[in-house]
């Protein structure tokens, strides 16, 4: 028996994050008459009283399983590709002091990617709502994620990348159903035509946090990571910070565990990680502003983090303030050595991005940002496996005679 067949929803309302402005349920909504980003609200009594946190826990589904957490009203309208939970793997060799160093893997999602967690809501909305063509701007994870979930859902998608995204990306969205282009510029250069286009060519614009629902995905981060540290947070959070929808929708999550008695008031620094190349958050909260302006000719080898301009800008620094935490950047050289440190120290392969997160944690230790005590939690998004790896090139030739001495 599925155990997604029935089951009731708990949404009231949407609002604007920025003025309040509030919005009906089960309709359309891009961003606020604000221009900003729409959230969605939830009867949390109601749930309080629906589901206890034990039965939740018994459960299997992957994020699926915090279905009254979640907006989607008909089960025929979830699109799955078998998610289960992310594995926390502690770094028992890198971490400092007496404090506990944990990855939240997320490379282990279907397309290899957190972005599996958003666009898998975003395109069950977009079904449920009766949307047919979706388009989004990408810097190669989120088109695949939403190229895959699109077509499991039979939903037609249009995807434009920077013309430097790598082939493995651009390759796995146009194989997985999407119709996919490359843009001579950045994300945002990108986003720019899809908001420019949807008008003429009548698709929707699953931009990052241009709809109310990716950020409903990305939440279920913070709520596999409570149940899994036992209903408890961390100390700290490290989290590879772009458009930042995951930052914002864990810090949503929080608020929303602690409503329903699930957790208590304890909340983690939340620590925003960009790169030096393209830092317009780590700006922004350095001269204590509400909004990060464009960043100019932003270029880094961690490509996800490469957003210049973020329409959520202001409910990330609001989250990382609110926390008690930072935001902070490193450079690609520092990103590029711990890749290297933790899958040669640790066995375990991180993405650029999470690799950022480990340069950044070691940074914070070394400034006393945070302490060597700290129980810290690094994302890392995405697998390893879809990046460039360092050139191997030792060789022996098996009709030569072999030094064995010198293996």
């Amino acid at each position: 028996m599925d155990p997604l067949k029935e089951y009731p929803t708990f949404v009231t309302h949407l609002e604007c994050a920025y003025t309040g402005e509030s919005y009906e349920a089960d309709q359309v909504h891009g961003l606020s008459s604000a221009g900003k980003p729409i959230i969605v609200k939830y009867d949390l009594e109601a749930v309080k009283a629906a589901v206890s946190r034990e039965e939740v826990e018994s459960r299997r589904g992957g994020f699926w399983k915090y279905r009254e957490l979640l907006p989607v009203r008909k089960s025929e309208n979830i699109v799955r590709l078998g998610e289960e939970l992310t594995p926390l793997i502690r770094l028992r060799k890198m971490a400092e002091g007496s404090g506990e160093l944990l990855v939240k893997d997320e490379g282990r999602l279907p397309t290899g990617s957190f972005k599996a967690r958003g666009l898998a809501l975003a395109v069950a909305m977009a079904k449920e709502l009766g949307l047919k063509r979706l388009a989004m701007p990408t810097n190669g994870n989120a088109g695949a994620a939403m190229a895959a979930y699109a077509t499991r859902a039979g939903l037609e998608t249009t995807i434009f990348c920077p013309d430097d995204t790598p082939e493995v990306n651009v390759s796995e969205i146009e194989l997985q159903g999407a119709t996919v282009y490359r843009v001579n510029g950045l994300i945002n250069d990108c986003g720019k035509i899809v908001g420019d286009g949807k008008a003429e060519t009548g698709w929707f614009d699953v931009s990052t946090l241009k709809e109310p629902y990716r950020i409903e995905g990305k939440k279920t981060m913070g709520l596999e990571l409570a149940e899994q540290l036992g209903w408890e947070l961390p100390d700290v959070i490290f989290y590879p910070t772009g458009g930042g929808t995951g930052l914002i929708g864990m810090w949503k999550a929080f608020a929303e565990l602690e409503a329903l008695g699930w957790i208590g008031s304890k909340r983690p620094k939340m620590v925003a990680v960009q790169s030096t190349g393209c830092a317009p958050i780590v700006k922004a909260f350095e001269e204590g502003e509400e909004h990060a302006p464009l960043w100019e000719n932003a270029e880094t080898v961690a490509a996800g983090i490469r957003v210049p301009i973020a329409v959520g800008d202001f409910m990330i620094l609001r989250a990382v303030r609110e926390s008690g935490g930072f935001a902070i950047a490193v450079d690609d050289g520092a990103i590029m050595k711990a890749q290297s440190i933790v899958a040669k120290g640790e066995g375990v392969l991180l993405c650029p991005e999470g690799a950022a997160t480990y340069a950044a944690y070691r940074q914070s230790l070394a400034d006393g940002r945070i302490s060597a005590s700290d129980r810290v939690v690094l994302y890392n998004c995405a697998t390893g496996l879809k990046y460039p790896m360092p050139a191997v090139d030792r060789s022996l030739d098996r009709h030569q005679s072999i030094d064995y001495s010198n293996l």
